[in-house]
């Protein structure tokens, strides 16, 4: 792919979201406001959340919910599809739905299933949305997505969640700092070390959701398998599957989880598995690793840190594997069918 024209449409697609989801989660972190200060309120008062989305809107939820546990709030993140089939009880808890496009098959059945409970809100991009129609909702900037793989509604999904964090007590100070001068790390030796693979699992411990998130996209775009265990699942005998075809991206935050990261990279590396880390921990870099450092950083900051990063490597990874990435196969970008 020597120059921009030889690319597909697709990639294409994906770099121009991309280049504008700093701006627009800045945007979305900044006009949160009314509706984010409900959110915030009717979660202090009830002290429990419930999320709910489907595919890279759930690893939004699995991103959020140690950052609202460390702050004393009961909460959970599930598929909606799961919470339709074998449902959490939401009375006295505050439910967030995401859903970028507001239309997914499971938004519309869940709605049409029962009335809202009464602490329901939204998060999308659509605010036209059949969504965005049935509760009150945070709705990012720059409208809805149109590239396959979920890129820049994830940045700004998060973004509005920030808003409601920074409401609830979260540290969120350096984050429009982060937002308009993301760190731009050299990916070339993390990509060298995953030239042979052919199958990924992503791990992390607090940054799970992250993980979450990255082996989504990568399945959707490389069209290879891609598994997310967290890191004390990994290490309780998923081991076994690892090699020298198998690679690993791991994340690091500046936080007490740390020195587990650390602690399974090393028995990753002995697997003779090619391992990157996106470390945000401020730690030396592991040994045997092909590490992305980036600035320390801890809870929302640490997400804002090496999420970009990881969407790069991603992307790049992806385009050396498939001729037409970014156009989907077997999927749409909104999935309407159940």
């Amino acid at each position: 792919m020597s120059s921009l024209n030889s690319e597909p449409p697709g990639l294409l697609a994906i770099r121009s979201e991309m280049a504008r989801q700093q701006a627009d989660a800045l945007a979305s972190f900044r006009i949160a406001g009314p509706v984010a200060d409900k959110v915030a309120r009717s979660i202090r008062e009830a002290g429990r959340v419930l999320f709910l989305g489907m595919g890279a809107s759930h690893a939004v939820g699995r991103a959020l919910e140690p950052i609202y546990r460390s702050l004393g709030y009961d909460a959970v993140a599930l598929p909606l599809s799961e919470q339709l089939e074998q449902p959490m009880p939401v009375r006295d808890r505050v439910v967030l739905v995401t859903s970028q496009s507001g239309e997914s098959a499971e938004i519309l059945r869940w709605f049409r299933a029962e009335p809202a409970p009464m602490h329901t809100y939204g998060v999308t991009l659509d605010a036209t949305s059949s969504l965005a129609e049935k509760v009150p909702c945070l709705v990012g900037a720059g409208g809805t997505e149109r590239a396959f793989a979920a890129t820049r509604s994830l940045t700004v999904s998060l973004a509005l969640h920030a808003a409601v964090l920074a409401r609830l007590g979260a540290p969120t100070d350096g984050l429009e700092d982060v937002l308009s001068n993301p760190a731009v790390p050299d990916l070339s030796a993390a990509l060298a070390r995953f030239g042979k693979v052919r199958a990924i699992v992503a791990s992390g411990r607090r940054l799970q959701g992250l993980a979450d998130a990255m082996a989504l996209g990568l399945a959707e775009l490389s069209r290879l398998p891609c598994l997310s265990l967290e890191g004390g699942q990994l290490r309780h005998g998923p081991l076994e599957m690892l090699g020298p075809e198998v690679g690993v991206v791991m994340f690091r935050g500046q936080d007490a989880t740390s020195h587990l990261v650390a602690s399974l990279a090393g028995a990753v590396v002995e697997t003779g598995a090619p391992l990157v880390v996106f470390d945000s921990s401020g730690d030396a870099p592991i040994e045997g690793t092909a590490s992305v450092v980036m600035p320390p950083a801890s809870c929302m900051l640490a997400i804002f840190r090496l999420l970009p990063a990881a969407q790069d490597f991603m992307l790049a990874f992806a385009a050396s594997r498939v001729a037409d990435v970014g156009t989907p196969l077997r999927s749409q970008k909104i999935t309407r069918i159940e």
